[in-house]
C-alpha cells in the first residue's frame, strides 16, 4: 500500500512488496543503514541504542527484526519494552546511549508502522542526516559483525524516571493538583498511553481516575489520531461520570487532547495554547509553532510582551527554531507540546501535568479556562496526490495569484490576510496535500479553504 521515507523517518503499510510495503526486508535494510550511521557518528566506537515501541499489533515482529540488526551490527540494544515517542527519547540521554528507535506510526491506523530515528541527544535525526541514512541504505555495502562482536541486549523501563523528571519540574504544581481533588477520565486508544497515564496521574495526585481503552494490545477502538469524531466515547464517558476533564493521547503518546467536563472539545490547537499561557505566566520568554499550527499561540504570546516565531512542520524543525530563538515553549496545533526544561520533544506527559498545574491554579472548570483565549477555527482538508499533479507548478502559481498578500514559502506556501491564513504542503507522512485554513469562524474558515482547494484543482486539471 505505501512505504514512506521522510523527515519523519520510515513509514508504511505491514506486508505486500519489499520496497512497496514495510515489510521485513525494509525494516532490516533501514535499520541497518540507521545502525552504520549511529557508529560513524560516533567514530565506529562500541555503540548503543535504545528501542521501544508503541503497542499496534505488528510491534512485537518490528521490534524482533529491528533488535536483530542492530545486535547483528555489533550494536548494544537497551530495550525498553512498550514505551511512549517522549520516554524513549528521555531514555536516550538517560543511558547515555548513541541513538534511539521507535516504533510507532504514531496517528496512522493499525496496518501501519513506522521506524522513527533519534539521534544521540534524544531528539530526531533532521533532514540532511536522514537523507545520509537513506544513501547508506541504497548502497548495499553494509558490513556486518563478526561472532566475537556481535551486540547484546539488555530490558530497562524507563517510565518512573520518565515521570519523575516530570514531577521534578518547578512549574508541575503537585500540592495544587492533589488540593483541587481532580477526576479525571483517559483514553490511550489501548496503546502504551494505557500504561503510563495512570501512573503518571497517581503520581501528580489526581484522586479518581476513570480510564477508558487502556489495554495495550494494539486493537485501537476507533481511529487513534485524536480528533473529536473520534473522541465520541470518552466525551459521553466524560459526562456521565461528572469528569472535571478527559485526556486523549494517540498510540505513542507525543499529542494529548483535552474534554471538558461538559463534553466539549478543548480543540487540540489549544492544548499548547493554554500550557504556553501557563508557562509565559511563570516564565516569560519565546514561543515556537509551525505554520499549519493556530495564531492563538502568537496572541497569548505577544499579551506577555514577548516573540512568537513561526517555523516549518515537522517537530525536528520545530526544535531547531526553538533552540534558534532560545524558546521556553513550543510545539505543533496537533496537540504536541514540547517543553525544554524537560525535553526538546513532544510529551503529552508533560503537557498533562502542566495543564493540570494550570487547571488547578486556576480555579476555573475546564470550559471556563478554555473561554479565556481567542477564538479561532482551522478547516483542516487534503487532497489525494497522483503522479498527474506537478505539485511544485502549483505552489508556484498561487504564490502568483496571491502576490499582493505577506507570503512565508519554508514550508509549502502560507498566506497571511488581515484576519486569517491559509497554508498548503506536501505531507511528510502520507501521499496528500494538505490544505489547512485558519479564521474567526467555521463558516469563514471553510471558504478560504474551498477558494484554495478550487484553485489547486483548476491548476491540476482535477
Amino acid at each position: 500500500m505505501a512505504l514512506i521515507k521522510s523527515i519523519s523517518g520510515i513509514r508504511g503499510t505491514i506486508g505486500g512488496f519489499p520496497g512497496e510495503n514495510l515489510t521485513p526486508i525494509d525494516i532490516v535494510k533501514y535499520t541497518a543503514a540507521y545502525g552504520v550511521f549511529v557508529k560513524q557518528k560516533a567514530g565506529n566506537k562500541k555503540c548503543k541504542v535504545v528501542l521501544g515501541r508503541d503497542a499496534r499489533i505488528s510491534g512485537s515482529m518490528v521490534e524482533q527484526l529491528v533488535c536483530a540488526t542492530l545486535i547483528g551490527l555489533g550494536i548494544d540494544v537497551v530495550n525498553a519494552g512498550l514505551a511512549t515517542t517522549p520516554t524513549v527519547e528521555i531514555a536516550v540521554e538517560e543511558a547515555q546511549a548513541d541513538g534511539g528507535i521507535i516504533l510507532t506510526a504514531s496517528h496512522n491506523p493499525k496496518q501501519w508502522n513506522a521506524l522513527k530515528l533519534l539521534n544521540a541527544k534524544g531528539e530526531f535525526v533532521n533532514a540532511e542526516e536522514g537523507q545520509q541514512i537513506l544513501e547508506i541504505a541504497s548502497n548495499d555495502t553494509i558490513n556486518f559483525a563478526d561472532v566475537e562482536n556481535l551486540g547484546k541486549v539488555s530490558f530497562v523501563s524507563y517510565d518512573d524516571i520518565h515521570i519523575s523528571r516530570i514531577l521534578s519540574l518547578p512549574l508541575v504544581n503537585v500540592e495544587a493538583i492533589k488540593a483541587a481533588n481532580f477526576k479525571v477520565a483517559i483514553d490511550a486508544v489501548n496503546s502504551v498511553g494505557g500504561i503510563i497515564l495512570p501512573k503518571l496521574l497517581v503520581a501528580l495526585g489526581v484522586k479518581e481516575i476513570i480510564p477508558l481503552y487502556c489495554t495495550p494490545d494494539g486493537n485501537f477502538p476507533h481511529n487513534p489520531e485524536p480528533l473529536p469524531e473520534h473522541l465520541t466515547d470518552i466525551t459521553k464517558l466524560v459526562i456521565d461520570q461528572k469528569a472535571d476533564v478527559g485526556f486523549v493521547v494517540d498510540p505513542d503518546v507525543d499529542r494529548l487532547a483535552i474534554i471538558c467536563e461538559d463534553g466539549n472539545f478543548f480543540g487540540e490547537e489549544y492544548t499548547l495554547v493554554a500550557v504556553a499561557d501557563y508557562v509565559l505566566s511563570k516564565t516569560p520568554g519565546n514561543t515556537v509553532s509551525n505554520l499549519s499550527s493556530s495564531r492563538a499561540l502568537k496572541d497569548i504570546t505577544e499579551k506577555y510582551g514577548m516573540q512568537y516565531f513561526a517555523s516549518a512542520v515537522g517537530e525536528v524543525n520545530v526544535v531547531e527554531k526553538m533552540k534558534q530563538v532560545q524558546a521556553i515553549i513550543g510545539g505543533e496545533g496537533n496537540g504536541g507540546v514540547i517543553y525544554p526544561a524537560l525535553h526538546y520533544g513532544r510529551d503529552a506527559l508533560v503537557g498533562i501535568a502542566l495543564f493540570l498545574s494550570h487547571l488547578a491554579e486556576s480555579k476555573l472548570s475546564c470550559s471556563q479556562l478554555r473561554k479565556k483565549y481567542p477564538t479561532y477555527v482551522i478547516s483542516k482538508n487534503k487532497i489525494e496526490l497522483t503522479p498527474d499533479i506537478n505539485l511544485e507548478n502549483i505552489l508556484v502559481a498561487v504564490k502568483e495569484a496571491y502576490k499582493q498578500y505577506p507570503i512565508n514559502d519554508i514550508d509549502g506556501i502560507r498566506i497571511d490576510f488581515d484576519h486569517e491564513w491559509v497554508h498548503l504542503r506536501k505531507s511528510n507522512t502520507e501521499p496528500i496535500i494538505r490544505i489547512y485554513a485558519e479564521s474567526t469562524t467555521a463558516d469563514s474558515a471553510n471558504r478560504l479553504a474551498n477558494a484554495i482547494i478550487e484553485k489547486i484543482k483548476n491548476l491540476a486539471g482535477l
